[in-house]
């Protein structure tokens, strides 16, 4: 397994002032999020914003991605690539921004709705964001990995949710994507114990019908399998001793 790299104090500021500015892209956004924008365009507000504070965004160039956004719409998951399609009211859309400065990363997404939306589609934003900070709860030193996910994935059942398998959280710092991962259903008392200085994303995508996913030609877009809608939030956050700190907050 990829050895951790548990952060100094000095370190995890140096996250919160990457993970701060993602945060504001991220509020920045919800204003544009409107019947008729385009994800390109989206895309492009992510850029400016991120470089007019000096960072520079994380994903563009990542592994060859060509784009400073990641979106997904409705029945996408993850990796959707910005283009030309239209918001139309009722949509969801997950926007996840990743921030690159002082030589450090911060990731942060949200899910937020086009116009007026289903009921049925305004709970399962309102879960999921809920199992997150449910799951920030649970990282804590001395827990273990397994508790976060096992508390993630019993809020999930109570709906009938899907919970994704294949995406997780992970480390962050240095790298975009560090060790751990950090997944959103297993065990309690199982798995990594936490210590402090340890910094990772907790990320969880829920679905309204099956967990199980497929991927799109284009080699990035994950859609749901069962065509139901899917809802992610993510903070990256720090075990300190006195609980977990969110260094994704605006």
């Amino acid at each position: 397994m990829a050895r951790i790299h548990i952060k100094t104090p000095q370190e995890i500021e140096l996250i919160r002032q990457s993970g701060r500015i993602a945060a504001q892209t991220l509020q920045m956004l919800k204003a544009h999020v409107v019947p008729e924008t385009t994800t390109i365009e989206l895309d492009r507000l992510v850029e400016q914003f991120i470089r007019k504070h000096q960072g520079i965004p994380s994903f563009k160039g990542y592994q060859g991605y060509q784009h400073s956004l990641c979106c997904a719409i409705n029945e996408q998951v993850v990796h959707g690539i910005p283009n030309t399609t239209k918001l139309k009211p009722g949509d969801i859309i997950t926007l996840d921004v990743g921030v690159y400065k002082n030589g450090y990363h911060g990731d942060s997404a949200i899910t937020v709705a086009v116009g007026a939306v289903s009921a049925e589609a305004r709970q399962l934003m309102k879960i999921t964001e809920e199992a997150l900070y449910l799951g920030i709860k649970h990282a804590v030193a001395g827990a273990r990995l397994g508790d976060i996910g096992y508390a993630i994935q019993s809020l999930a059942h109570q709906y009938r949710y899907g919970v994704v398998r294949e995406y997780t959280g992970h480390g962050v710092g240095r790298e975009l994507h560090e060790a751990p991962h950090v997944l959103h259903y297993g065990k309690a008392n199982s798995g990594l114990r936490l210590k402090v200085g340890m910094v990772f994303t907790i990320e969880p995508m829920l679905t309204m019908g099956s967990h199980e996913i497929k991927l799109k030609k284009d080699g990035w877009t994950a859609v749901t399998a069962d065509k139901s809608l899917c809802a992610q939030y993510e903070h990256t956050i720090a075990i300190t001793p006195n609980g977990a700190d969110i260094l994704t907050l605006p």
